[in-house]
């Protein structure tokens, strides 16, 4: 049985910009903040699922043409992660800054056949990691995505997969990811 990741991390991030609904003490628009924000890496709870939803929807509409409104995708996603957010398979780790969840990065635990080599029997698979606009550039992302990895390290894990963006390859390389000759892909249902 998988044990649930530590629940917090404290990271010193400095911000060039951050939008004023996640920083009160700016006026408006996006401006220059000199001190070094305190952002939170935790990790989600079933109630942060709202939010999760909100960060989910606002990462898969900007990749093409949402076909379910917002507030229905919002409801059906919110209650797919309250529920997954309790099982032992998936974990999700969130960016949080003025109680404002900024970013999140999923992750699903499965379970390989039992091995008689000395090899181990999860792989992991890496999805829907997000950061709003205004955080990236940050550290926020590599924050996320090494708190993540830990986990992993410290857990029966072999492999960890993810299909990266053409923007978000140069991420993972920095954290030691690599194209493989020895993993095929076969897509069944190509998205509409």
């Amino acid at each position: 049985m998988s044990r649930r990741p530590t629940p917090y991390r404290k990271v010193a991030i400095s911000h060039d910009r951050i939008r004023i609904a996640r920083d009160r003490r700016v006026l408006s628009g996006l401006v220059s903040v000199t001190e070094s924000l305190q952002p939170t890496i935790r990790v989600a709870t079933p109630s942060d699922a709202g939010a999760l939803a909100r960060l989910r929807y606002a990462l898969r509409a900007s990749t093409g043409r949402a076909t379910e409104s917002e507030a229905e995708f919002i409801e059906r996603c919110s209650a797919w992660m309250h529920e997954h957010l309790q099982s032992d398979a998936w974990y999700c780790w969130v960016a949080e800054v003025d109680a404002q969840l900024i970013g999140a990065i999923w992750l699903h635990l499965l379970e390989k056949i039992p091995n008689p080599r000395a090899e181990a029997e999860h792989h992991a698979y890496i999805t829907n990691f997000y950061i709003e606009q205004e955080a990236r550039g940050s550290g926020i992302g590599s924050q996320l995505l090494r708190t993540a990895l830990e986990w992993c390290e410290g857990r029966d894990v072999h492999t960890v997969i993810l299909w990266p963006t053409e923007r978000s390859r140069s991420l993972y390389e920095r954290h030691g990811f690599a194209v493989r000759d020895d993993i095929m892909e076969l897509i069944i249902k190509s998205p509409h």
